[in-house]
């Protein structure tokens, strides 16, 4: 896929969301976005409390790889706004995918996480991934609730009984 290419989304509230793969010059726009994001949600998904996302959290997201790392970025169609973060890992063998999604606090409970999910999942899919893993804090009981409700399953996190892994396998 292309820097040009769009797709859109169907969520279930409606709403209908561009996504596309970010790029550098996004980088205003994404630390934008990370300000609209709620404090304990960007906790959640840097794993640090801080008021703001630094520079270095922003420059991977807006210079990644596009294959083995991507990093799309979805915009509300009728507002233009950008509205979700959204990134795919993977590992060097192409086995396994992490993803990690952030979406802006207005935008919350609407069904832009669920179709991020779906997206990421697809993604990791069409790379000939096995497996898709979201690794989160045990507190973020909202995202763990989606990806439970997206067929993943639970895991210990070797290491640290803060965090969980949650896994969906495609094959």
């Amino acid at each position: 896929m292309s820097f040009s290419d769009v797709i859109t989304l169907p969520t279930r509230s409606g709403i209908e969301l561009e996504v596309r793969p970010a790029k550098e010059s996004d980088e205003g726009d994404v630390t934008a976005f990370f300000e609209r994001v709620a404090d304990e949600d960007r906790r959640f998904r840097f794993f640090a409390a801080a008021d703001k996302v630094s520079a270095q959290q922003i420059a991977p997201l807006v210079n990644a790889d596009q294959f083995r790392t991507e990093s799309w970025i979805g915009f509300d169609k009728a507002s233009g706004q950008l509205v979700a973060s959204g990134v795919l890992a993977c590992d060097e063998a192409l086995d396994t995918a992490e993803v990690a999604i952030s979406v802006a606090s207005a935008y919350k409970g609407k069904g832009i996480g669920w179709a991020m999910l779906d997206f990421l999942g697809k993604q990791a899919d069409a790379r000939g991934c096995r497996r898709v893993i979201a690794i989160e804090s045990r507190e973020n009981s909202a995202a763990i609730e989606v990806e439970r409700d997206k067929g993943f399953t639970p895991e210990t996190f070797e290491g640290d009984p803060t965090l969980v892994v949650l896994s969906k396998t495609f094959r």
